[in-house]
């Protein structure tokens, strides 16, 4: 049996904690990750944004599947605590803007090619 604590999940940010923080992202094709200690196991966790409080700590936001069942969830954890390690870094530098490129937004659709050939009610154009 391990010693090691699940972390705990942090709280969101209140107007009386201060100054917003200030949140970096990352493409999602190339996010750093973290792994959590969930269920008795380390559990991998994509990192979707690292918050940067007013009062020096920091937390990061992570996609993560705590139960091992793909049920994937997001959770926001202070860093560090002894349940949160370091998987893998970005090869990316962190954007502090709000890029929707970056946020995984929905996909466009393609543009609409204008039609050619006959417009009439068939495709004889009788």
């Amino acid at each position: 049996m391990s010693t090691i604590p699940e972390p705990e999940p942090a709280r969101p940010w209140r107007p009386s904690d201060g100054p917003e923080p200030e949140v970096s992202t990352w493409p999602p094709g190339d996010r750093p990750a973290l792994e959590v200690w969930s269920a008795g196991k380390w559990r991998y966790a994509a990192v979707t944004a690292r918050q940067d409080w007013a009062d020096g700590t920091i937390r990061y936001q992570v996609l993560v599947d705590l139960l091992g069942d793909t049920t994937v969830t997001s959770r926001t954890y202070q860093w560090p605590q002894p349940g949160l390690r370091r998987c893998h870094g970005s090869g990316s530098q962190p954007s502090r803007t709000a890029d929707e490129q970056r946020q995984g937004g929905m996909p466009q659709a393609p543009p609409r090619r204008p039609r050619t050939g006959p417009q009439g009610r068939s495709a004889t154009g009788r």
